[in-house]
C-alpha cells in the first residue's frame, strides 16, 4: 500500500500527534488546518522536510471551504485520517443555529464530501484506508453535549455502513473512539476532571499520543483484517 496520508485537522492536539507519529513511521503527509498555523509550523520544524508533501488551509465549517479544499488536493491519497473537530457544551435547546451548522459541517458534511471525492481513485487502485476520530460520546451520548454526541454517532454509523460498501473494493474503513483525552478541547473544570478520572479504571486521562498510536496501528499491515470497527481508546471507561 502507498504511503501518502491526508490528515484533516492536523493542527489540533490529536491531529498533530497523529501527523508526528506517521511522519516518524515514514509516511508522506498532506496536512489540513484552518487557523492554528503555529501547530503546522511546529510539525514542519519537527519532521524531515520531504515528509510533508503539502499543507492545505481550509474552513470546513463552510460549504465553500469544503469545495475549495477538495479542489486543492493535487497528490494521490492512499489513506485519510479525519481528526478535525469542534465541541459545544450547553443545553441542546439553547444551541445557536450557526453552531449547529458548524458542528454538522465539520463532523459530517466535510468527511462525507471529502471521502466521496477521494473514493473513486481508491476503488480504481483497489486499496486505501479511511480512519475517523470519533468519540465515546458517539456510542453512549453525553448530557450537555447532545449535538457533539449526535455527529459522532453519525460518524460511527457511516464507518460501519461504508465499510460494507467498499470492503469488496479493497478499501478499509475504521474509527478510533477516544474517551477522556487530556486536551484543550475539554471544557471541564479541575474538580470535574478529578471526578471523571475516578470513574476511569486506569485512573488517568488518555493522551493524544495514545490516540496516534492506535491510528498508526490501524494504518499498518498488522491491522489488515480490522474493518468496519470502532476502536475504543478509553482506559476502560464506558
Amino acid at each position: 500500500m502507498g504511503k501518502n496520508v491526508l490528515i484533516i485537522g492536523a493542527s489540533g492536539e490529536i491531529g498533530s500527534a497523529i501527523a508526528s507519529q506517521l511522519g516518524k513511521e515514514g509516511y508522506s503527509l498532506l496536512l489540513h488546518y484552518h487557523q492554528n498555523e503555529k501547530a503546522i509550523e511546529a510539525l514542519q520544524s519537527e519532521l524531515p522536510r520531504d515528509t510533508i508533501l503539502d499543507i492545505i488551509k481550509a474552513d470546513l465549517a463552510r460549504a465553500e471551504g469544503i469545495k475549495s479544499f477538495v479542489s486543492g488536493i493535487y497528490y494521490p491519497i492512499d489513506s485519510i485520517v479525519f481528526a478535525s473537530g469542534v465541541a459545544y457544551y450547553g443545553l441542546f435547546q439553547d444551541t445557536p443555529e450557526n453552531i449547529m451548522d458548524e458542528i454538522i459541517s465539520i463532523h459530517v458534511k466535510a468527511p462525507f464530501s471529502i471521502i466521496k471525492e477521494i473514493l473513486p481513485e481508491m476503488i480504481k487502485k483497489k486499496s486505501g484506508k479511511i480512519i475517523l476520530i470519533s468519540s465515546i460520546w458517539g456510542e453512549v451520548g453525553a448530557s450537555h453535549e447532545v449535538l457533539y454526541s449526535a455527529v459522532k454517532g453519525a460518524q460511527n454509523s457511516f464507518v460501519k455502513a461504508l465499510a460494507k460498501e467498499v470492503g469488496p473494493s479493497g478499501i478499509v474503513v475504521n474509527a478510533v473512539s477516544p474517551g477522556f483525552i487530556d486536551t484543550k478541547m475539554n471544557p471541564l473544570t479541575a474538580e470535574d476532571k478529578d471526578i471523571l478520572i475516578d470513574d476511569i479504571p486506569l485512573n488517568r486521562p488518555g493522551t493524544p499520543q495514545e490516540v496516534a498510536n492506535a491510528v498508526g496501528f490501524l494504518l499498518s499491515e498488522k491491522a489488515a483484517y480490522i474493518h468496519g470497527e470502532i476502536l475504543r481508546i478509553t482506559g476502560g471507561w464506558n
